[in-house]
């Protein structure tokens, strides 16, 4: 699966184009807004909403992969302002949603909370803009968008999501034009 494969699974899955590419791609990133930096406890709650999303089976989890600390990276250098604070009140959001704490929810619990809000998210038609954000338009996409986005985001790059969960073969390597394909096998990877 190369990287355009990649922002086409995340738009299908959360129905916006990625917010925050179009900074990371031109290395032309906003300033960090004050106090964007994300506490370890934030951090922790971002892995386990990853891990509800992603969890661990025969292949590694959004946890081994270690996608909450993506997650906030990515926020704070890639976001804008506006974008940062959309997503940290809807991180507030789950956890006020959560009677106080996601983390200390029951896994049964964890994922109808997070059924519920894609559903809100998939309900909440954003027109973005073509440098995939809403900000010329004064829209943003539902928080629970944005997480969904990187928590796929994060985990498909990771080297844990890339090598042992998707099928990979480095680039440059050899072209085979021909190459068989078992139906139900892992997608590929390339980097």
């Amino acid at each position: 699966m190369d990287r355009r494969e990649l922002l086409k699974m995340i738009f299908a899955a959360t129905g916006a184009a990625m917010i925050g590419l179009p900074a990371l791609a031109s290395a032309k990133l906003p300033a960090a807004a004050p106090g964007a930096g994300f506490s370890e406890a934030e951090i922790a709650t971002l892995d386990e909403i990853a891990e509800t999303i992603l969890p661990r089976t025969s292949t590694p989890g959004a946890k081994d992969a270690a996608t909450g600390a993506f997650m906030a990276r990515f926020v704070t250098d890639c976001y804008t302002a506006r974008q940062q604070a959309t997503f940290r009140a809807g991180l507030a959001d789950i956890d006020k949603r959560a009677g106080g704490s996601f983390v200390a929810l029951a896994p049964e619990a964890r994922s109808t909370l997070l059924r519920t809000l894609d559903a809100e998210a998939r309900k909440r038609a954003v027109e973005v803009s073509e440098t995939g954000t809403g900000e010329s338009a004064k829209a943003m996409p539902h928080p629970f968008t944005m997480i969904k986005q990187l928590a796929i985001f994060g985990f498909f790059t990771s080297k844990q999501g890339a090598t042992e969960v998707l099928k990979y073969v480095a680039v440059p390597g050899r072209y085979d034009g021909d190459m068989a394909y078992a139906p139900g096998t892992p997608a590929w990877a390339t980097s």
